[in-house]
């Protein structure tokens, strides 16, 4: 449930987490989201960075332009002006989804562990509207919530060493998108021909904490032409 007020601990010498909420949900999601535009837009000079989470969020500031005890009267400040939400429409991001071989090595398992056809897999995990409920683990990796419960299956048994850029995965009750190569144990069911994290774009994130995600899926022809690449 959320907290009647934020509560604001010290996690380091430059360094505060605000928590929201003791367990996640939808409204913690909402909540962080809102609170940390609020400290974004608070365009205050001495936070240097503010990565939210599930429930918190962290808070990293410049110790040569504030101490502790004020940028802790700062954020208690900020926090007490949440209750008047910042209102912003939410984005809604439609990532195409290509769920055929060789981009789906493990939905026939997924298939099986839910004892499903795998294209009532496809079908139950292109119909929600996901929420980006945190990002982390590589730059740019959303941690999707809403996925439905028939096909949340547990992680491969066996991490593989690397999983191809775009690679939809499904981990428990989260689905997620590999934005670069990397190791995983996700169950991998598709691929999205976009690229989520490119350091050379003015915002190299395609998506952000808050955003919502539809997966639309495409075929091979289609995800060949818009630049989809072969496994890696």
């Amino acid at each position: 449930m959320l907290y009647d007020k934020p509560k604001i601990y010290v996690i380091s010498d430059a360094a505060f987490m605000i928590e929201v909420a003791d367990r996640i949900s939808d409204e913690a999601s909402e909540a962080i989201t809102s609170l940390t535009h609020l400290l974004d837009d608070a365009d205050h000079e001495a936070i240097v960075d503010i990565v939210p989470s599930y429930r918190s969020i962290m808070v990293e500031y410049d110790l040569l332009k504030s101490d502790a005890a004020g940028m802790e009267d700062e954020l208690a400040r900020l926090c007490e002006s949440h209750a008047q939400r910042i209102d912003r429409s939410v984005r809604l991001i439609e990532i195409p989804v290509c769920y055929s071989t060789p981009h789906a090595p493990d939905l026939d398992q997924v298939a099986v562990l839910s004892g499903l056809e795998p294209q009532e897999v496809i079908d139950l995990h292109s119909e929600p509207v996901y929420q980006v409920s945190a990002m982390g683990f590589t730059p740019g990796f959303p941690y999707l919530s809403g996925l439905d419960h028939a096909i949340a299956v547990p992680r491969r048994a066996t991490p593989r060493a690397a999983v191809a850029a775009g690679s939809i995965g499904i981990a428990g009750e989260q689905t997620g998108i590999y934005p670069v190569t990397s190791p995983g144990g996700w169950q991998i069911i598709g691929r999205t021909p976009l690229t989520l994290f490119d350091p050379q774009r003015i915002d190299p994130f395609l998506l952000a904490t808050g955003d919502t995600v539809r997966f639309i899926p495409i075929d091979d022809k289609t995800y060949y032409s818009m630049g989809g690449e072969l496994h890696d």
